[in-house]
């Protein structure tokens, strides 16, 4: 495969991501639930997905797996996608968007230190410096510095950093669970999963009623295209031709994507401090990867 048709698939399935919250956003203006916006994007997203994989199935050009792991297995990882969309959410329901993806970013240390504490992993000197580089870099990209911190919704910082850490739980869990199963496969299951956590946790029953389900479907197809089948296909292409290292850096335009749809569609005030911060956590991002690389090559 052509490394810069990879990375061009990379880029916009992480572009993909960034824009997420602006929709969000625009959800909970016409008046609709945490439940509601999370609650469609899942049951869409996994309708498309199996959808997808029922045609990619018949393919000959299919590439086989030996898929000897559990389906339940992947179903119940999936509880982490569906923890990460309910926290982050709530958290973009709390805070600016711009704010919200800062936060979400955190997972990038939240993860060393988890992989530290459960699997003895110890983060080196590089890691140790890029951690207290994306904490400083937070510090500015969350206007810390210009607003006092009663400003602030605290809750809404709170959900944020938990969003992080299920993410980084979830990036976790995804590199150990279902390898052995299609890209396309492995993603209709846990989002399936994820589905089954928010129907059970915020119970999103308006959707059954028909006016509600048709308000919110614009919405719902923009979330679940962008947000669970997009990223998951785009990725399976491009990240086998552009490796681990390359791919995180181009996932790192998740970040810039968002401040920048928030700035110009929400219209949320974005100073240039700010801008300062997220672009030393993009520095510091290419640093890191590039320092990985060097040190597996």
């Amino acid at each position: 495969m052509n490394k810069s048709k990879g990375a061009i698939a990379v880029f916009l399935g992480a572009a993909s991501f960034g824009i997420l919250s602006t929709f969000v956003k625009k959800a909970y203006e016409q008046g609709y639930s945490l439940g509601e916006v999370t609650g469609i994007q899942a049951f869409l997203g996994a309708l498309f997905l199996w959808i997808i994989w029922i045609f990619a199935s018949r393919s000959k050009s299919q590439q086989k797996y030996p898929s000897i792991s559990p389906k339940w297995k992947i179903i119940l990882s999936g509880i982490s996608t569906g923890t990460v969309s309910i926290l982050y959410y709530k958290s973009v329901q709390l805070v600016p968007a711009s704010l919200a993806i800062v936060l979400l970013m955190q997972y990038i240390w939240i993860g060393q230190l988890i992989e530290f504490i459960f699997f003895k992993v110890k983060p080196s000197i590089g890691q140790i410096i890029g951690i207290v580089g994306i904490l400083g870099g937070t510090i500015l990209a969350t206007g810390l510095l210009e607003e006092p911190l009663s400003s602030f919704s605290v809750p809404g910082i709170i959900f944020g950093l938990l969003a992080a850490t299920a993410y980084s739980i979830f990036m976790i869990v995804n590199g150990r669970v279902g390898t052995d199963y299609p890209p396309i496969q492995k993603s209709a299951l846990m989002i399936t999963g994820a589905f089954i956590l928010i129907a059970i946790t915020l119970q999103p029953f308006t959707l059954l009623n028909s006016e509600v389900f048709l308000g919110i479907l614009p919405y719902g197809l923009l979330l679940a295209f962008f947000g669970t089948v997009i990223p998951p296909l785009l990725f399976a292409y491009g990240l086998p031709s552009v490796g681990y290292s390359l791919g995180a850096v181009l996932s790192a335009v998740e970040l810039p994507v968002a401040v920048c749809m928030s700035y110009l569609i929400l219209h949320e005030p974005v100073s240039w401090l700010k801008w300062l911060g997220v672009a030393f956590i993009l520095l510091i991002i290419v640093w890191k990867n590039i320092i990985k690389q060097k040190t597996t090559n």
